[in-house]
């Protein structure tokens, strides 16, 4: 479990309201500003309230948590901040609320006036689905759930991607290069934007002094181009720091580009890079990465739950990633970076070892039971995790957990399964990718089979001389060419 009382503000919460926290956020210039959504969807701000960014209607800043009404009950699936700051928020409905401060229309209601309360952004935006939302000093960008990239706000280095440096009032598509691609995630650095696409290219366009857009050059650029020097990987995550950019691939390999005063980009030195380099080659597979806009730090996971960071950290300069204690990302930004505010919307009790046992051993609990039944349920939990009895055990963070077949059955497999889904994504490669797309179509995983496809799609030439590929049954291998031929995988 994610302690968010690392992070000062949330310290001055009492219990109770710190168990009612489901997703939360830091941000500011001085990480004195937070905005969490509880466990009923209730969404509540408190701190400073610099350019009246908590969306309270006034600009009074306030110790005691208030509760954002005009969000009541709409589920929050992204949000990202400015350094303004400004707030963008997106529902799960699709719709998008923007507030805080407008000095460059970075709200995209096409003023320039402050959002002193949540507003529905819909210029451009109707009939869209929003499903991401990124921003960058004093620019925006949304994603929709049909892979349209829109973006608006400050664009003196083209960070808008409209092809000139004017400011942009309102959501505008970014097309160009990017007119027929789905884009799958986005990114901000303070004046720069990328993009991911589905078939693993990233674009990037805006500012490039620092070489943070990785196209070999320090030349600005005002629409998307792409990174020719990750030709042939598939990225599926990728961030950006103040003036750097990170990339992890689906092999779990990591690249870094860009600004590296204070070591950001782990090489070894305080070398800029224009193009990207690979970094942590010496290490195991990474599952995450992590930055943010606001600070000079970055951070990996690993898939065995070792959580490294390099950068600017509590006023160093490391310029190579260094394990440490933690046991996500996040607590690094909690208690080395400057200012120590969230890189990502926090959702308190992400997956961990402890949050894995703690599922599992509450898999066979149910509603509307008497007394008896919870005096049998706690002589079981006394044999959870008990290798001497288990008839099965998963791998998280590298340590076995150790559980009962007969006792995960008395629930539904649904919840279990979704967690067995999520582990099997950070152990795929090459050689065991085929075997484990045959195995999500054998128990009817979507989630994961359509994550394997991909995964073989994106590695079709070395997927197809492995062991397993030619090992598979003849009906399950005619389905996959076939729906390899319909995503276009054998084009010239």
């Amino acid at each position: 479990m994610v302690d968010v009382t690392k992070w000062p503000l949330f310290s001055l919460m009492g219990p109770q309201e710190l168990s009612s926290v489901r997703r939360a956020c830091v941000f500011g210039m001085s990480a004195n500003e937070a905005i969490y959504i509880t466990n009923d969807d209730e969404v509540y701000v408190f701190g400073l309230n610099c350019s009246n960014c908590l969306g309270t209607g006034d600009s009074q800043s306030t110790i005691v948590p208030k509760k954002l009404d005009f969000l009541s009950g709409r589920k929050v699936v992204s949000l990202s901040y400015g350094s303004g700051p400004h707030i963008l928020l997106a529902t799960e409905d699709g719709e998008l609320f923007a507030w805080g401060h407008n000095g460059y229309s970075q709200l995209g209601n096409g003023t320039t006036n402050q959002g002193v309360a949540p507003m529905l952004v819909s210029a451009n935006l109707l009939n869209k689905k929003v499903t991401v939302v990124a921003c960058g000093s004093h620019h925006s960008m949304a994603l929709t759930d049909s892979g349209e990239v829109y973006a608006w706000g400050y664009n003196n280095c083209g960070q808008v991607g409209s092809g000139s440096t004017a400011n942009q009032p309102t959501p505008r598509r970014v097309s160009s290069c990017l007119q027929s691609k789905v884009a799958v995630g986005i990114a901000c650095g303070q004046t720069s934007s990328l993009a991911v696409v589905d078939n693993g290219e990233v674009y990037g366009w805006g500012y490039n002094g620092n070489g943070q857009l990785g196209l070999g050059n320090n030349g600005n650029q005002l629409t998307p181009c792409r990174l020719v020097g990750l030709q042939g990987l598939c990225v599926q995550q990728i961030v950006s720091g103040y003036a750097h950019s990170l990339a992890l691939t689906d092999e779990g390999l990591l690249y870094a580009w860009g600004s590296n005063t204070y070591g950001q980009l782990g090489t070894g030195n305080k070398s800029n890079q224009l193009s990207p380099v690979q970094i942590m080659t010496e290490k195991e597979r990474v599952v995450e990465i992590a930055a943010c806009h606001s600070t000079h730090t970055s951070a990996a996971k690993t898939q065995s739950g070792q959580v490294y960071m390099w950068g600017q950290c509590k006023g160093q300069s490391m310029m190579l990633p260094h394990v440490t204690h933690f046991a996500c990302t996040d607590d690094v930004f909690a208690c080395f970076a400057t200012p120590s505010v969230m890189w990502r919307l926090l959702s308190i009790g992400r997956l961990c070892l402890e949050s894995v046992k703690e599922e599992l051993c509450l898999l066979p609990l149910q509603s509307g039971r008497n007394e008896t039944y919870y005096n049998k349920i706690k002589s079981l939990k006394k044999e959870f995790d008990n290798p001497e009895t288990a008839d099965l055990k998963f791998c998280v963070d590298g340590k076995y957990i150790y559980v009962h077949k007969a006792v995960l059955k008395i629930r539904s497999e649904n919840h279990l399964k979704r967690l067995c889904q999520h582990i099997i994504k950070r152990g795929i490669t090459v050689d065991n990718a085929f075997s484990l797309l045959s195995a999500a179509v054998r128990y009817d995983a979507e989630d994961l089979e359509d994550f394997c496809f991909k995964f073989c799609v994106n590695h079709l030439t070395e997927v197809t001389q492995t062991t397993a590929f030619w090992q598979i049954d003849g009906n399950l291998l005619k389905d996959f060419i076939c729906r390899a031929s319909r995503s276009g995988a054998f084009k010239n």
